[in-house]
């Protein structure tokens, strides 16, 4: 394939990219603005019973709030450097995240995460929250010095089918943006990628539970 062909496949995989991360954000700030729509009308019609829209309006809101922050933060470039409280907060904007508890109980409390760190973490547990679709618990080990391994345990819980793939190979990694639900596996592989970080699921040399996935390790200190 000539140069002049080569740009043109990668224009167009970058194209497809950009379009499915706005497709995704719709989709995600949907069902909060619902509930926020749904709330003021409530509340324009019936004023005199406006006490529980008021308080359906609050929740959509908080919502929205937190939902824009982490996906500016994971989708909007390397930002600041974070700690892990930070990290966490950010985490509770997740879809799903009502139903996900993160322990970071195996990961120092002072911890500080650069901000090529912090933003491929905030993506894998963003892809956690997904592969949890009844819930469960996404824990963190490890140190931002060196490695992190993210658990995900729970009914059903399982990373996305080609995930494998496209941590090893990038070209396998654009062939996966095939849908709005199947952005955020191959975003996270390519990000890991472009940032000289290191993603590898863990397999483990036995069978695994029904509620347990492979643990997903991150090398966080770029290789030179």
């Amino acid at each position: 394939m000539d140069e002049t062909h080569s740009d043109f496949r990668d224009s167009a995989a970058s194209l497809r990219l950009a379009e499915l991360v706005a497709a995704r954000l719709c989709h995600d700030f949907s069902g909060p603005l619902v509930a926020l729509t749904g709330g003021l009308e409530a509340m324009a019609e019936k004023p005199a019973s406006a006490g529980e829209a008021i308080a359906v309006v609050a929740d959509a809101a908080q919502t929205l709030a937190l939902r824009l922050r982490l996906l500016r933060t994971a989708w909007g470039g390397a930002g600041p450097a974070m700690d892990l409280v930070e990290l966490l907060g950010l985490a509770a904007g997740a879809v799903n995240a009502e139903r996900v508890r993160f322990d970071a109980s195996g990961v120092p409390s002072e911890s500080v995460f650069s901000p090529s760190a912090a933003r491929l973490l905030l993506n894998v547990m963003l892809l956690g929250a997904e592969s949890l679709p009844a819930g469960g618990r996404l824990a963190l080990a490890g140190s931002p010095e060196r490695d992190i391994v993210v658990m995900i345990e729970g009914p059903r819980a399982a990373w996305p089918a080609g995930f494998a793939a496209a941590i090893a190979d990038e070209a396998a990694a654009w062939a996966a943006l095939s849908g709005v639900r199947a952005v955020q596996a191959p975003l996270t592989a390519l990000i890991a990628r472009y940032s000289g970080l290191g993603l590898s699921l863990l397999l483990p040399a036995g069978p695994t539970g029904a509620d347990e996935a492979p643990p997903l390790l991150l090398k966080l200190v770029p290789d030179h």
